[in-house]
Parts: structure tokens; sequence; C-alpha cells
């Protein structure tokens, strides 16, 4: 079964076009790397619950856009390989000053597939 990275954050709409343009370079090196699977997925239909919700989650403004994005990977062990590939990798070295959304908001975590059809 797939290993699976969720990340799930949000992006103020004005910085959209620079997240993606982040994201697509993301994409190509986690595949260079070695995931199997790469999607990025800008909010559609992400209402803001009363007590939980992706918005909630992560803190989103009225001036931001929830974004859902996973990775995924053979196994645990090939999830660790690319990461550590990925992190060390130049092409994503950013100041943190500089980044298209706030990185303290963003949720992360691994999971282990159950079902993967």
């Amino acid at each position: 079964m797939p290993y699976v990275d969720g990340f799930v954050l949000a992006v103020p709409k004005q910085n959209l076009d620079d997240y993606k343009e982040m994201a697509r370079k993301a994409s190509e090196v986690w595949m260079d790397h070695g995931a199997l699977s790469y999607v990025e997925c800008i909010g559609d239909d992400v209402p803001h619950g009363e007590l939980t919700s992706f918005p909630r989650a992560v803190q989103a403004k009225d001036d931001e856009i929830v974004v859902f994005s996973w990775a995924t990977y053979k196994d645990r062990a090939a999830r660790d390989e690319v990461m550590k590939k990925v992190m060390e990798d130049p092409r994503l070295k950013y100041d943190p000053a500089k980044m298209p959304f706030d990185g303290k908001r963003m949720i992360f975590g691994g999971f282990e597939s159950f079902i993967a059809i």
C-alpha cells in the first residue's frame, strides 16, 4: 500500500500565482527524487464549519484560499528517503520571509494507506 504525505495550508489570494509556481517546482523535485505521485488542489467547495473545517484548521483569513496537497510513495521507507533528498534539494531553498504563504499555519502529516484503489 502506498504511503501518503498530506498538506493543508492557506494562501493569500494575491499570492496564488506565486504559490502555483512554487508548487510546480516542488512537484518536479518530489517526482525527481522518487515520489509516485504529487497533487496540488485549490479549495473550491470548502465551507467554514462551526467547530472544524479546512479553513479553521489553517486559520484561513477572508482573503486566503485553502490548498490541499499530497504526495505518494511506495512505502514509509521510500518516503523517508525521498523526503531527505527533497529537503536537501537546492531547487526548494526559499527565504521564509518571501514564502507565498504562512508556513506556521500549514498542516503536514504522513499516513499509511489501508485502501488504495
